[in-house]
């Protein structure tokens, strides 16, 4: 039983870790899609 909940816990934990990594790609891909943009050389 206890090997089941450590089993339970680590891939709980691999999920919000997977998570917390995709909500913050999408913040960057967001970011970078709304950066200002300046035509070069200014």
């Amino acid at each position: 039983m206890k090997r089941f909940l450590l089993l339970a816990a680590a891939a709980a934990g691999l999920a919000a870790l997977k998570k917390m990594q995709d909500t913050q790609a999408e913040r960057d891909l967001w970011a970078e899609a709304t950066d200002d943009v300046t035509p070069p050389g200014q």
